[in-house]
């Protein structure tokens, strides 16, 4: 029961996190004259830095970690599924630390 618990719980932060990503990318954008680059309006600039490879991850983390934040500010333990789902929010928190780590080798 603590597995699925667990799975479930792991699942649906993951989701959360994901779905805030993807509602920012669904955000309006700029008109295409006003995102002029600031490397081809200076010519002698040096070039910006690269963007983020993967900011869905980095998002994620975040939202983890805040969430991770106000379960261990929680007023009781609900029968031990909060320090269970701590740990479930530490290892997610862990595994999307290693793909970024994997995706740079």
């Amino acid at each position: 029961m603590k597995i699925k618990f667990l799975s479930l719980f792991t699942i649906m932060a993951f989701a959360l996190a994901l779905s805030l990503s993807w509602s920012t990318l669904a955000a309006p954008r700029t008109p295409a004259s006003a995102a002029v680059p600031a490397a081809a309006a200076q010519p002698n600039a040096e070039p910006a830095a690269s963007p983020e490879p993967h900011p869905e991850i980095r998002e994620a983390i975040g939202a983890l970690r805040r969430a991770k934040a106000h379960m261990e500010m929680a007023a009781h333990d609900f029968g031990g599924h909060r320090v269970e789902a701590l740990k479930a929010t530490d290892e997610a928190i862990r595994q999307l630390e290693l793909a970024l780590k994997f995706d740079k080798n």
